[in-house]
């Protein structure tokens, strides 16, 4: 395989040199030992950068360095800078994944974060609830008292569940609501019981395969705020603790 300088700077650097003192190894190794001028001369790093550069060599390992007027340098063997550069990879990997597994097994002794999220905007709590709803596949509680908050596409995907075999409840004291999404087939409706009459916060609740549920609020300026969680226990709790009250179950006609 043919390697140019090039290659070979590039490679150092995957070693961990820089491109300076990558130059400056090769530049000794051509010259046999020299100067700072002497490298300077052979190479594109600027004489006043060898010497730091070469220290910094010495400091890796890879360079000599003979106290004579002007200074000259002289490189370790290539075995010797092999060996070093092995050693010195084979430190930096026991480190690097030593920390990887200590933090790995720390991990595993705390407890699980349930994920919880919050999502902001009518748009973006459109979203979510259609994704939620798409990814039912035993049943669907839908409820919501804002004609405005079913949207076309959450119409059609609770349509599209309906008819690939989804249970689908959607609960609403709204008759606009229910006549419209009752109207699709295979979608049952039902009235919730009504706690208060000044309900003017509540934005929606969908409740999926006792899994996953979203519920919103709407905001001070008519925005929606909505937490949701999917299979996750903080999901699969407060999901049975919904249906254990009266919030889903229809009244009685």
């Amino acid at each position: 395989m043919s390697v140019d300088e090039s290659d070979a700077v590039d490679a150092f650097e995957r070693l961990g040199l820089t491109s300076y003192e990558a130059k400056v190894f090769i530049a000794l190794h051509r010259l046999g030992s020299g100067t700072a001028r002497d490298v300077a001369s052979v190479t594109d790093v600027p004489r006043s950068q060898v010497y730091s550069v070469a220290e910094s060599l010495e400091n890796r390992g890879l360079l000599e360095i003979q106290q004579s007027n002007p200074i000259r340098y002289r490189p370790v063997s290539i075995e010797e800078a092999q060996t070093t550069l092995k050693e010195r990879f084979e430190r930096e990997r026991e480190r690097a994944f030593e920390y990887v597994d200590a933090v790995k097994r720390e991990s595993a002794t705390e407890e699980t974060q349930e994920d919880i999220w919050t999502v902001r905007s009518r748009d973006r709590v459109d979203d979510r609830v259609v994704d939620l709803l798409s990814q039912a596949e035993e049943t669907i509680v839908f409820g919501t008292r804002l004609p405005s908050f079913v949207t076309d596409s959450i119409e059609r995907t609770l349509e599209e569940q309906a008819a690939a075999g989804v249970s689908v409840l959607v609960l609403s004291r709204t008759d606009a609501v229910r006549e419209r999404l009752g109207a699709l087939e295979g979608v049952e409706t039902a009235t919730p019981p009504a706690h208060r009459d000044d309900d003017d916060r509540s934005g929606r609740i969908v409740l999926v395969d006792d899994e996953s549920l979203l519920l919103s609020v709407v905001d001070d300026d008519l925005s929606e705020t909505a937490i949701w969680s999917a299979d996750s226990l903080f999901a699969s709790v407060l999901i049975q603790l919904i249906e254990a009250s009266d919030e889903v179950q229809p009244i009685a006609e």
